[in-house]
Order: structure tokens, then C-alpha cells, then sequence
């Protein structure tokens, strides 16, 4: 159905709300058996790429040209390194550092988000290490004191480490403390439930599904609507200076 140009889709210098039904899907180089949806890149000014990688049966990723996590929001993969089979379900994540040999590949049709960034090494030296896990299995821990905010933390937080991915819920009524401005830039994916999002001098209405890319210094608030949790999946960078020392 046409619905004469609307959508609540929106670009702007500073964030991209990025709904389904703008979604376009592409095929990119090295992987078989599976559909893109690239949602921030280079191209719009963002430091890593954020894509959703639609599997069927079979289907398999092709070789990182960076550093990768992925999070599994359906079906199942089966990670493979250094002959070591690592089979993830639903919420299940990897996180595989750069250089890192390995294979992807979907039993079933799968979806997954996939977020991809050029390492940045440690002033000190020290190296990243490979990560498998469950956001089921990360303690929920209340932001701020707030038991209705709570977060949980997919990666290992250390210098060797120069991003960080998330999980954050929040009942529903619950919404962030703050107004927040800073130099971490994000991206955003909604997996549950709905609410407001302040993004610079816009606000608007969000829900599971939608994506959101935030860039470094853009004005950004939440709040959830509705009588379900809400729950997204972000990521940031993180750890190191500034000017790229």
C-alpha cells in the first residue's frame, strides 16, 4: 500500500531515524545466502557500519574488513574459529576482533545485527580477545541507582576494548535522567516495545524495529511509552582520545 511519501523516517546532520519501511536490501561481496540492510556507513559520516544480515538456510557472511559483533534477533548461527564450532541462539553474541579468521553461517533462516569498526589500538598495547555470550545470561544492572532503567553490558569494558555494546530496558513510564551531549557517537537498534526519542532539536516516535544512528555531540533523550518494556540494542565507541592518540 502507498501512502503518498510519509514515513517517519528522518535525516538530519546530525542522526538518522531509520524505520522498516524504508529498509532497502543489497547483497554484498564475499557473502552467499544472505540480504543487507545497511543502515549507517562511512557515507553518511558514521567511524563503523551498522547493517541487519538477513540469512537463508545455509547462508554465509563473508570475510570482516574490520573488527565485528553480531547479536542474533532470530534463528541460529554457527560461529567457527580456529575449528571451534560456537553455536549461537536467539540474543546470543560474538564479538570477533580484527584479523580474526572465522566463518559464519546460519542453520535456518536467520536475522542478525551486525555492527563492523577499524580497530583502534591501545595506547598500552594491550590486545582485544574474542567473545561469545548470551545478553541473557549479563546481569541487569539498574543506570544510575534506577531499578526501572537497566542495562546490560555485551562487551568486556578494558582498554583493549575500543567500542561497547549494550543492551537498555526500561520499564514502562521509565526515561532517561538526562539530556544527553557527547562525543561518543551511536547506533541504535530498537528491539522491543516504544516510546520518545529526542534526537537534536526533533522528537520522535520510535518502536521495535526501528533504527537509529546518533552522531557525536547530537542532543538525545528517551522515554518509554506504552505497557510494555522497551528495549534496544546500542552501540558506542569508546576509550580513546579525542584527537586519536
Amino acid at each position: 500500500m502507498h501512502h503518498l511519501g510519509a514515513t517517519r523516517s528522518s535525516l538530519k546532520p546530525d542522526h538518522l531515524l531509520q524505520t522498516p519501511d524504508t529498509f532497502v536490501r543489497t547483497p554484498l561481496p564475499g557473502a552467499s545466502g544472505v540480504e543487507f540492510v545497511v543502515h549507517a556507513s562511512p557515507r553518511m559520516g558514521a567511524a563503523f557500519t551498522q547493517l541487519t544480515a538477513e540469512f537463508s538456510d545455509g547462508g554465509v557472511l563473508g570475510p570482516a574488513p574490520a573488527q565485528r559483533f553480531l547479536f542474533v534477533l532470530q534463528g541460529e548461527l554457527i560461529v567457527e574459529v580456529s575449528g571451534q564450532r560456537h553455536r549461537l541462539a536467539e540474543d546470543g553474541f560474538a564479538y570477533l576482533p580484527q584479523g580474526t579468521a572465522h566463518t559464519v553461517r546460519a542453520e535456518g533462516a536467520a536475522r542478525v545485527a551486525l555492527i563492523e569498526k577499524a580497530y583502534v589500538p591501545d595506547a598500552g598495547g594491550e590486545q582485544p580477545e574474542m567473545v561469545i555470550g548470551s545478553e541473557r545470561d549479563k546481569p541487569d544492572v539498574p543506570l544510575m541507582g534506577d531499578s526501572a532503567l537497566r542495562v546490560r553490558a555485551l562487551m568486556p569494558d578494558g582498554p583493549a576494548y575500543d567500542f561497547a555494546v549494550n543492551t537498555m530496558t526500561y520499564d514502562p513510564g521509565a526515561a532517561l535522567s538526562m539530556v544527553e551531549i557527547h562525543v561518543m557517537e551511536h547506533g541504535l537498534l530498537m528491539l522491543e516495545g516504544g516510546g520518545i526519542y529526542r534526537l537534536g532539536d526533533s522528537w520522535y516516535p520510535v518502536e521495535a524495529g526501528d533504527f537509529i544512528w546518533m552522531a557525536p555531540y547530537c542532543p538525545q533523550w528517551f522515554g518509554a511509552l506504552g505497557k510494555r518494556p522497551a528495549k534496544y540494542l546500542i552501540y558506542k565507541d569508546w576509550r580513546r582520545h579525542p584527537l586519536g592518540a
